[in-house]
């Protein structure tokens, strides 16, 4: 996946078992924030994080959701644990790593995906990627700054 190709569609379900689909979000920019695995100490920092900036994010028409290959109960479990307010997680779970594999993001040694963000723009196509090492909080400021807030 690279910056400039469109962005595979796809339908996955929220940590409440509602739907995603990213087409549905035409005409806002989506920020895909994949992470290895719930209830470890750096994805909860990731998502924390998320959350905490929705507002941020909104004002600059984006939709930030989290990604990870867990499935919807522990997505559910994790996401009340860490009190999240607005912010959809979404599950990859089965097929397993399906959209992590779509985006070129899944770690076939471990079963899970790269830390990464990725920005989706209103017309479906992607013109931020980023892979961080996976012990590393990914930097939010890098999105705000690329999507020229102030």
């Amino acid at each position: 996946m690279k910056v400039g190709e469109k962005a595979p569609d796809f339908l996955l379900k929220d940590q409440n078992g509602e739907d995603f689909r990213l087409s549905d979000f035409r005409g806002k920019k989506v920020l895909l924030s994949f992470h290895p695995l719930a209830w470890t100490s750096v994805c909860e920092k990731q998502m924390k994080a998320l959350d905490e900036n929705y507002e941020r994010f909104e004002k600059l028409n984006v939709v930030p959701v989290g990604i990870s290959v867990d499935s919807v109960p522990t997505k559910k479990a994790w996401a009340e644990h860490m009190g999240l307010k607005k912010l959809r997680i979404l599950s990859d779970f089965w097929p397993h790593g399906k959209v992590a594999k779509l985006y070129g993001l899944f770690r076939e040694e471990g079963g899970f995906s790269e830390r990464a963000n990725v920005l989706v723009d209103e017309e479906g196509k992607v013109v931020f990627f980023k892979v961080y090492p996976i012990g590393e909080l990914p930097d939010l400021e890098e999105v705000f700054g690329f999507t020229k807030e102030g």
